[in-house]
């Protein structure tokens, strides 16, 4: 049999809550994502807790909330403690999603389920990956390759592309097949028949505008807002699809010189833009060609104004303006008390580009047709006064007697111990050479090692420190050139050095935080949180428009036959577009298609056959390479022996029979027309998808429709005359294949 593959959902099918899954290879245990929802609902951590301490490795897709928010959590609460792999931007953006949720929720909340210090413990021993980098496991993954791939969703979103012995599992939630200001599109079509394709159903049922008349659209009902001397709020993420957006307004507003102005308002929105300069290398080619020729940064914003104080907008009350406010489900943040200011006016909009979570408040403005009025919590906090401050530090004086008792306590019982061990020596002035010898953590600090501590006149016991003016015998060793140190001693890794960067800097906070921010991380007054319902009437425009970077239901199910996978599993999508994906894949794609339930197990094993061979030295001494991009290939006619067990190939005793000449590689026929052009053919595409090429000649790709979902084979029918253009032609196409 193949490799071993099972596949349980944890958290996200049949819906669309957060992605959390544990995949299995070969006994070794992977968690696909860590996500949680903007409510931070413990119930749906309930299947993670019960395997949280089995999982040997995380690998994170999106810096999202629904993508990595139950990480800190996991890792403090639920016995996690595996090593965690991700881009770079992932990691970064990802930690900066995490300290604007803590915040936002700290300032309206007594919030306990993490602290900043969890998060940063969550992401201290992340693993950065660049694109198309294999990793190698090592231990008890030894064998497993891992490697991240553009998905096109958000900023260093991947497709985990996992390979043990030959075959493939590919983990591809979230991904867009269409190049956007800022994203390449995904490169999930690029692979073909792997052994297991893990993907989403999320918009199966969907079909998108064309991208121009999408983005018009948003535009004017942007305008149309402002020209009516209205507000206009977009809810959003803290690092995600809000760049996409802040692009389009930034490159409209510049095109058309417009003077409303456009704030970005969250707790890290000025660490967030000053990171997302320094990741053009992950943006799309267009980006990365602007920046090599004219050195011009997509994300240096001469329209958006970074803000982290929400009272930067009082001095824009009568103005029209657009607003960027995080949270995208209006539960917390920024967005919530600025959508409570703007609900009671007509004239003003408010524009949701995502979906919003099942039972959030975004969701609920989302129906059609929308509420008249909802019922919000108004929540602050505010510094204790009078009886309350009173009581609360009555209580911190009890606990605090209650800790120093604790100590004092702990102290006697520390010496009467010593005292038991100081009874049992027999002359306290003879020098027991074998048990003066003393490790002192003090001495080892500041000396590099652990040094002999010799005492006169007694034994010190196990449990105490040296009471009297220790000698500590500096046993460095010294040359010509003076102390010789061992350089491991002095070297920083990296993630220390991201640490004390963070720290010094205020990384991912920037040391600007909104105010209340500030102040519950700086300011140590005692306070409370006030909350109070209140009914808000809607008057406002409400507005959804599909800015969520996802492709549609049409594009991933051509992806999808592309890809053809020998097995198909189903993640997080409704019920309804779930079992429909199930039902077109099981006819168009491969029979083989799953989508389990929540804690089910199901082994998607491959059904092939794999052996490792060994190459014989006498047979690769005859073998000739040819390079084919990063590999190298060559026909290989050999017998299997068996040489110490193990299975090799071996030349043939015979002479080898003659076989047909193989052409390698994936010829694209736009590719082609560019390469004809060069060489001063008259190209161009004629109806149903074949290239004319010159007067005569006309190319065409054919499919064996009998081999339902194989691509990894392609026939090209040359049709025409057999004149001179015809054989330059077939030369010219020849060219783009290597013959073996």
């Amino acid at each position: 049999m193949g490799t071993s593959v099972q596949v349980t959902p944890l958290c996200g099918v049949y819906g669309e809550n957060p992605l959390c899954y544990l995949l299995s290879i070969d006994g070794f245990n992977f968690l696909m994502d860590c996500g949680w929802n903007d409510l931070f609902d413990l119930n749906l951590l309930q299947p993670l807790s019960r395997v949280a301490s089995k999982v040997d490795a995380v690998l994170l897709s999106h810096p999202d909330i629904l993508h990595l928010g139950a990480l800190p959590y996991a890792m403090k609460h639920l016995g996690l403690s595996a090593p965690v792999y991700s881009t770079e931007p992932v990691y970064r953006l990802g930690l900066l999603t995490m300290y604007d949720h803590y915040l936002s929720r700290r300032q309206i909340s007594d919030f306990d389920l993490f602290s900043l210090d969890d998060i940063d413990a969550a992401f201290q021993n992340v693993t950065r990956l660049k694109y198309s980098q294999n990793y190698h496991l090592s231990d008890k993954g030894e064998g497993i390759v891992i490697a991240p791939h553009v998905a096109g969703h958000l900023l260093g979103g991947t497709v985990w592309k996992i390979t043990k012995d030959g075959e493939d599992v590919i983990y591809a939630v979230d991904f867009n097949h269409r190049k956007e200001r800022h994203l390449n599109g995904t490169v999930l079509e690029s692979f073909v028949r792997p052994a297991v394709l893990i993907t989403d159903a999320f918009n199966a049922l969907n079909n998108q505008l064309y991208k121009r008349q999408r983005d018009q659209e948003f535009i004017e009902a942007i305008l149309k807002a402002l020209r009516a001397d209205g507000t206009v709020l977009l809810p959003v993420d803290t690092a995600g699809r809000a760049l996409e957006l802040i692009l389009i307004l930034e490159q409209y507003w510049d095109q058309q010189h417009l003077s409303f102005p456009i704030f970005f308002l969250t707790n890290v929105a000025t660490s967030t833009i000053d990171y997302v300069k320094s990741f053009l290398e992950w943006m799309s080619d267009s980006i990365a060609k602007s920046f090599g020729h004219t050195r011009d940064n997509a994300f240096l914003l001469k329209h958006v104004t970074l803000i982290i104080n929400r009272n930067e907008l009082d001095n824009f009350t009568d103005v029209p303006k657009v607003v960027l406010a995080s949270m995208a489900s209006l539960e917390v943040g920024f967005s919530h008390d600025i959508f409570v200011e703007l609900a009671t006016d007509a004239k003003n909009l408010v524009l949701f580009t995502e979906k919003g979570q099942f039972g959030t408040l975004a969701r609920m403005l989302q129906v059609d047709p929308p509420p008249k009025a909802v019922k919000v919590i108004m929540s602050k906090r505010i510094p204790l006064v009078g009886d309350e401050l009173k009581a609360y530090e009555e209580e911190q004086e009890r606990i605090k007697k209650e800790a120093t008792l604790k100590a004092s306590l702990v102290k006697e019982e520390e010496s009467r111990v010593s005292h038991g061990s100081d009874a049992n020596v027999a002359d306290p002035m003879v020098i027991d050479v074998s048990s003066s010898h003393v490790s002192s953590n003090i001495a080892s600090s500041h000396l590099g090692g652990h040094m002999d501590i010799v005492i006169d006149g007694f034994v010190p016991p196990s449990t105490s420190v040296a009471p009297m003016f220790p000698f500590f015998e500096n046993t460095a060793e010294w040359d010509d050139y003076g102390e010789v140190i061992n350089p491991d001693d002095y070297i920083r890794k990296e993630e220390d050095m991201d640490q004390f960067s963070m720290l010094a800097t205020g990384d991912g906070l920037d040391g600007k935080l909104d105010e209340g921010s500030a102040h519950l991380l700086l300011d140590s007054t005692p306070s409370k949180v006030v909350s109070s319902e209140t009914t808000v009437q809607v008057k406002c425009a409400l507005t959804y428009m599909d800015f969520e970077g996802r492709s549609d239901g049409r594009s991933v199910k051509s992806i999808l036959a592309h890809v053809a996978p020998l097995k198909l599993v189903l993640v997080h999508g409704s019920a309804e577009a779930t079992e429909h994906l199930k039902m077109h894949c099981v006819k168009h794609v491969c029979p083989h298609v799953y989508a389990p339930q929540i804690e089910e197990t199901i082994d998607v094993t491959s059904d092939l056959c794999a052996y490792k061979v060994q190459l014989s030295e006498k047979l690769m001494s005859n073998v000739l390479f040819k390079k084919l991009g990063e590999h190298e290939i060559s026909w290989v006619d050999a017998e299997v022996g068996k040489t110490d067990d193990m299975l090799t190939l071996l030349p043939l005793s015979s002479n080898p029979p003659a076989h047909k000449s193989v052409l390698v590689g994936d010829l694209k026929l736009a590719d082609f027309k560019q390469f004809l052009a060069g060489k001063g053919v008259q190209v161009e595409f004629a109806g149903g998808g074949a290239l004319r090429c010159g007067e005569y000649v006309t190319l065409r790709k054919i499919s064996d429709s009998s081999q339902k979902g194989v691509t990894g084979a392609q026939q090209i029918a040359i049709e025409g005359p057999l004149c001179e253009e015809y054989y330059k032609i077939r030369d010219l196409l020849y060219s783009q294949f290597y013959s073996l």
